[in-house]
């Protein structure tokens, strides 16, 4: 990594060392612009997708408060807790939270959506792919309907860069949150899209770095790395997504199989093709974990960044109900090292665990 060892100045400072590591920081910008159809002045680097996210919300919040208005904030009932817990704030502050349902095949009431439009919020927040389940929310269509009132549209994209088509120049999203990690590269990188004429107030405040929008000095390497990562994550996009979609359907066949009271959640929605979530009713969530740990299946029972507290999510409830209630389940993740062998070897590890995980609560009755 050359700008970690050996171009290492601060892209801030006017010697040789800065000017080399600016160079590369602008560089790297360009990358991401071009691929996103955006224009480089549109695109921060900031630390990661929930910084990105929560940027967007607050920031847009802030703004609204700057022109003397009470920020209204509206986001779908499956977003990112980055996302939620950022209009929680904004509600906290004074300001209000608006909830649009999502139903199981992944559209939003439009009523809901004009009722919301009518308030003139300070931003809606609906997130191309969500990262529980996999279905694809309408964020084009959402796109224009805020643009013809007038409202600026955030979309959390970061499961959906590189798995399904994402450019700003196609939908007119204002501003749109992307990570480094979910596709291959640095962890702590992220990117922040604003597009030109929307207006987003600071949230931290030091040296004026990326336009004084997040000051502090830059990560060089993290958004070299960042840009290499979505050249080839777009690059590869329609092939590898195919192959995952190829293979996301056998891990379901496989599993169905197996388990015949198997619950796929988000089937009949759109989905991209990387994403597995599947219901098992009457099993042991932690004992299924356990069980899947010890097999050598790396499985979790939802957001990575939500896990360990094994309660029913927030975007199950929200798209089934009480149907989600007493049903565990288990979010499989295919990625560019996936290979059959691996569905195979997942598949069976599964539906042994499940069956082991059931005679031992029948046992225990």
């Amino acid at each position: 990594a050359p700008y970690l060892a050996e171009a290492f100045g601060n892209p801030s400072s006017v010697h040789a060392w800065g000017r080399e590591a600016s160079s590369a920081l602008e560089e790297a910008r360009e990358g991401v612009a071009a691929l996103l159809g955006a224009e480089p002045d549109e695109v921060y680097f900031v630390r990661g997708g929930t910084e990105s996210d929560n940027l967007a919300i607050l920031g847009r919040a802030d703004q609204a408060r700057r022109q003397g208005r009470d920020p209204i904030v509206a986001t779908s009932a499956v977003e990112h807790r980055a996302v939620l817990d950022a209009a929680a704030e904004v509600a906290d502050g004074g300001g209000a939270r608006s909830t649009l349902p999502v139903r199981p095949d992944g559209t939003l009431d439009a009523e809901a959506l004009d009722e919301v439009l009518d308030r003139e919020p300070a931003v809606v927040s609906v997130m191309w792919v969500n990262n529980e389940v996999g279905i694809r929310l309408p964020v084009p269509e959402l796109a224009r309907r805020c643009r013809e009132a007038g409202v600026p549209l955030h979309t959390d994209a970061v499961q959906a860069v590189g798995r399904v088509p994402v450019r700003v120049d196609e939908t007119p999203v204002d501003l749109l949150t992307l990570t480094g990690h979910k596709i291959y590269g640095p962890k702590g990188t992220g990117v922040l899209f604003v597009r030109e004429g929307t207006e987003l107030r600071a949230r931290l405040f030091g040296g004026g770095q990326e336009r004084g929008l997040r000051p502090g000095t830059q990560d060089v390497a993290g958004a070299v790395g960042v840009a290499e990562a979505l050249r080839l994550a777009v690059g590869e996009r329609e092939s590898e997504a195919a192959r995952l979609a190829g293979l996301r359907d056998d891990v379901e066949a496989g599993l169905r199989g197996g388990i015949p009271d198997l619950r796929i959640h988000g089937e009949s929605a759109p989905r991209a093709p990387h994403i597995s979530n599947v219901g098992v009713p009457d099993a042991d969530l932690d004992g299924l974990m356990v069980g899947l740990d010890l097999a050598g299946i790396a499985c979790s029972s939802g957001s990575a960044c939500s896990s360990g507290a094994h309660r029913t999510s927030h975007v199950l409830r929200a798209l089934y109900g009480t149907e989600a209630e007493g049903v565990s389940p288990l979010r499989f993740s295919l990625g560019r090292d996936t290979t059959a062998a691996h569905v195979e070897r997942a598949v069976a590890a599964t539906v042994r665990v499940v069956e082991r995980v059931r005679q031992t609560e029948a046992a225990a009755r």
